[in-house]
């Protein structure tokens, strides 16, 4: 069958844009297992929303499951591949096709990486505001596929919040196309949100158009040292409340976290002393940096007045934001210590955090194989990040350090996801976030658009 799928591909594409056998060894399912060459059928390359038509019509015809790739960063599995699907790369759908400053927008093929819509938005004045660690990498399609959250989701929202056009091409080969520059559409069922957040699951986006924003000329951002979780809620009000509409970031980290992230090896030094048991980053986006740094001075010292924090310290340079924020961004710095580590992204009730994050910690170190725990997050939003170092990687350590953590989310109404997605990692665990009546209608859809169950099969549930 494999030898007639490449002939037919072959009717569609150019040779150059079909890898198979040996020209596999170079390729890998995620930027962080490059040393694992892939296995699939073969890699396609598409250059156009009507070539990824025809491979997919060519492949429901020949009940070929298709797996799709973008950037690899995606955490929870999302792009491991078996070595009998195909991949369909999206790395050459890479162009911004229009930057519209009247309406701000930005039509952008899928395969566009975010740091590239980033500084095309800024190059016009404008803005898009969303961000993550990851931003190099990130290819925008994984992203609306993902709905993904990022540092300023308090103020803009999550992914599917700045998009207001979508193309995606389904497992037959149709091409769904609602490549809208308006806000409101209230024309009936609002399809695009069914390929937000979907994880390729139902369809291929291939196109979508963006909303930006007038482009900030204030940034003043804190860093501030905090002893009691309550205290972290109580600061969040309170700048919020300051800020008026302003307030873009809040970040939390753990005493784990920041001792880790500057220590060395890591080249990152503390700008508070390293004796707190929270550290939060605080980001106003605004118009008057001079007035805003006084703004941000009055917050905080109307927050010592009022025991909120320990200490405080602000950026007073680019530099200073930079040394901030590269604390906070980069977890590499943490994963680099670590012999093997497992990620999490779970979502609670804000004034739960605390208490809950105490005590999955607590059950975790009791763990054996567990060296490490760090906690972050951006606590505005309920999001939680947790690296759990590991001394090995089995299954059974792996599954134990799940269920600590997974295990008290139904009763508080959280989620075993805030931003990764389910992927394959965590579709065990579903149940826990959705209920039976969900998760049925969701089948439902993927059944309705992908009968044959050939698209990304075995993300997010098994049918």
């Amino acid at each position: 069958m494999h030898t007639q799928l490449i002939q037919e591909l072959n009717t569609v594409l150019k040779p150059s844009q079909i890898l198979s056998g040996d020209q596999l060894q170079h390729r890998f399912h995620h930027i962080w297992k490059m040393d694992e060459p892939l296995e699939a059928v073969a890699v396609v390359i598409p250059t156009t929303t009507q070539e990824v038509s025809s491979i997919l019509k060519i492949c429901n015809e020949v009940q070929q499951r298709v797996s799709i790739h973008g950037g690899l960063t995606n955490l929870v599995g999302g792009t491991e591949t078996l070595k009998e699907e195909l991949v369909i790369s999206l790395e050459k759908l890479n162009k911004i096709e229009e930057l519209d400053a009247s309406s701000r927008t930005m039509t952008v093929q899928s395969g566009v990486i975010l740091e590239q819509i980033q500084k095309q938005a800024k190059e016009n004045d404008l803005f898009f505001p969303l961000n993550f660690g990851a931003k190099g990498s990130a290819q925008i399609g994984g992203i609306i596929s993902t709905n993904a959250g990022g540092l300023r989701v308090l103020r803009y929202g999550m992914t599917r919040n700045l998009v207001l056009g979508i193309e995606a091409v389904l497992m037959d080969g149709t091409i769904i196309s609602s490549m809208k520059k308006i806000i409101k559409d209230n024309s009936g069922y609002d399809l695009k949100q069914l390929f937000i957040g979907s994880e390729g699951t139902i369809g291929v986006v291939t196109k979508a158009i963006l909303k930006l924003q007038e482009l900030p000329s204030s940034r003043v951002s804190a860093m501030v040292s905090i002893n009691e979780y309550q205290n972290v809620v109580l600061l969040l009000k309170l700048m919020d409340a300051g800020f008026a509409g302003s307030l873009s970031g809040f970040e939390l980290m753990w005493k784990s976290y920041y001792n880790v992230g500057t220590s060395a090896p890591s080249l990152m030094k503390p700008p508070l002393p390293q004796d707190s048991r929270y550290y939060v980053l605080v980001e106003s986006l605004a118009r008057d940096q001079s007035k805003d740094i006084l703004i941000l001075e009055q917050l905080l010292e109307t927050a010592l007045e009022r025991g909120l924090i320990e200490d405080a310290v602000i950026a007073s340079t680019e530099a200073d934001l930079q040394w901030f924020w590269q604390i906070r961004e980069d977890v590499h710095a943490i994963t680099s210590q670590m012999n093997y580590d497992q990620h999490f992204d779970i979502s609670l009730p804000i004034p739960l955090i605390g208490k809950t994050i105490d005590q999955i910690v607590a059950e975790l170190k009791l763990l054996n194989g567990v060296e490490q725990v760090v906690t972050f997050g951006h606590v505005a939003d309920g999001n939680i990040h947790l690296i759990i170092g590991k001394n090995e990687s089995s299954q059974e350590l792996t599954n134990s350090i799940n269920e600590v953590i997974y295990r008290p989310l139904k009763t508080i109404g959280g989620s075993v996801s805030a931003e990764h997605g389910i992927g394959v990692h965590k579709k065990a665990y579903l149940h826990l976030c959705r209920s039976d009546e969900e998760i049925n209608i969701m089948k439902t859809i993927k059944r309705s658009l992908d009968p044959n169950n050939l698209l990304n099969r075995g993300r997010i549930f098994d049918l």
